[in-house]
């Protein structure tokens, strides 16, 4: 066997001819030390880096409550939409965090909008502008919320409308419980309007145990009062106060027909809305049938109580998650997926890119992160929802959002934000919110402009002026604009003509 002293004399030989390069060789090789520490150098680092790793790791990642609730505009007490509304569990869910006063949607329409948020992709990038649109064949390949947390180790559920009804993804949950039907008058129509579909309202003469929402809820009781062993991304999704307006009686009964104050529309208000608006208005459709039936204070009537159904099954989930073991370790989102007129610009329903239509809910809690009782009136979207909650729970970014973490106006409501909002209803058409303005661009290259500060009702259209302010509003949000808009997706035409 060659000795060590051996080897390293044939290797000096053989290979070195500098006097310096045979000092420095012949001491490394009869040094037994160096090697050995080299090995107790490596053997520490990775001995930090496991235990670095190991740290990470076993720091106990948050829990995830992802409250969505359909059609629900801003008649709530925290925004004060409505002067009427009863919502006693949305105010204490408020006081617990943050709420965003200028929260709006990606889309004016339940299947774009929750598309928007569970993938992060904008309607003008997906192409997915409408509700028939199947949005999983426009987007394949995406990676929705629920399945980036289910990849980084999250137990993930869902239950009730998340996606638009007609497309739950099965694929972006382990366990899923579909929203149930609703019991319905004997009689329908309830308001005597012909061909209304579930363009409806009037009390139902049941327990609230007999609705589809308190079904979802109790699937999402029972989820939260299970023992986990790893994280949770719960999603429950409360239909109400989507049409039909049908909920127990008991929601009516504080709002007696007698005494509902209507929205405050003003006389000629589409006078100075460009052709483009007006379609998207209908005028001579809802308005036309509800007021010249006298529906009116009935509608208002039921979509409060809608909402005051809505509001007491969200009550149910926060009684339940405040005495499980997950209260302290849970972060709470609740969000309305658009907003919805009810005569305002003699419109109704969403479907259009105003105020009313645009604006949302969006209420936080994150422990450790918000303050009790705090307000943000920066602009803010649903596309930011998948960043702010990966940002939130320490997981991997997905390079494809194209949404912006609010974790910075979680933690400071206040903090610096120039970062207007883009809603798109429709190829081409868009609306651009910032603190003080809207801006409207309709794919014919019509505009409309209003300034908040004087004009929160959105009543005096400004493009048409040709003042320096008006001009350079105007040139300053549309740079926020789409700089690319899709055509629709060829899934919409496949499923027309199944």
């Amino acid at each position: 066997m060659i000795s060590p002293l051996d080897s390293c004399r044939r290797t000096l030989q053989g290979h070195l001819t500098s006097y310096l390069s045979l000092i420095l060789l012949a001491v490394f090789c009869m040094s037994p030390h160096i090697g050995r520490t080299s090995n107790r150098i490596r053997r520490a680092t990775a001995a930090e880096t496991e235990k670095a790793g190991a740290d990470k790791t076993n720091k106990p990642r948050p829990n995830v409550l992802f409250i969505a609730v359909d059609d629900l505009n801003d008649w709530i007490t925290p925004l004060g939409g409505h002067p009427q509304a009863k919502t006693p569990n949305l105010d204490r869910l408020a006081a617990r965090g943050v709420v965003f006063t200028r929260a709006y949607c990606s889309a004016p329409a339940c299947n774009p909008s929750r598309a928007s948020l569970m993938t992060g992709r904008r309607p003008s990038t997906s192409g997915v502008y409408h509700n028939p649109l199947p949005w999983r064949l426009a987007m394949p390949n995406a990676v929705t919320i629920s399945q980036h947390f289910m990849a980084n180790g999250y137990a993930v559920g869902g239950a009730g409308k998340i996606f638009h009804g007609a497309f739950p993804d099965r694929a972006s949950w382990q366990e899923y419980f579909r929203q149930p039907g609703d019991p319905k008058p004997k009689k329908l129509p309830v308001n005597g309007l012909p061909k209304t579909r579930h363009f409806d309202w009037g009390p139902v003469d049941v327990p609230d145990k007999k609705m589809g929402d308190a079904k979802v809820v109790n699937w999402a009781i029972e989820y939260l009062g299970r023992k986990h062993t790893k994280p949770f991304f719960l999603a429950c999704g409360i239909y109400r106060p989507h049409l039909p307006w049908f909920v127990p009686n008991k929601y009516f009964a504080p709002h007696p027909e007698e005494d509902i104050e209507l929205p405050v529309v003003k006389k000629g208000d589409l006078e100075d809305i460009p052709e483009a608006g007006r379609k998207m208005a209908k005028p001579q459709g809802d308005h036309r049938r509800v007021t010249q039936s006298g529906n009116w204070k009935k509608a208002v009537q039921g979509y409060l109580a809608s909402i005051a159904f809505a509001d007491a099954q969200i009550g149910r989930l926060l009684d339940a998650l405040e005495k499980s073991d997950h209260a302290k370790d849970t972060i709470i989102v609740l969000w309305g997926d658009h907003g919805w007129h009810l005569g305002e610009k003699r419109h109704w329903r969403k479907f259009a890119l105003w105020e009313e239509a645009t604006r949302v809910p969006l209420l936080f809690v994150a422990p450790g992160v918000t303050k009790e009782k705090t307000r943000s009136g920066r602009t803010v979207s649903l596309l930011d929802l998948y960043p702010t909650l990966t940002e939130l729970c320490d997981l991997p970014t997905n390079e494809k959002v194209e949404g912006r973490s609010i974790v910075p106006l979680l933690r400071s409501p206040d903090a610096e934000w120039n970062r207007p909002v883009v809603t798109t209803h429709g190829r081409g058409n868009h609306a651009v919110r910032s603190e003080r303005w809207r801006y409207i661009r309709y794919a014919d290259g019509s505009e409309e402009l209003y300034d908040h500060d004087k004009d929160p009702n959105e009543w005096s259209n400004l493009a048409e002026k040709t003042t320096d302010e008006v001009a350079k509003a105007k040139a300053e949000l549309a740079k926020w604009l789409p700089k690319k808009n899709v055509p629709t997706s060829p899934g919409a035409k496949q499923r027309k003509r199944k």
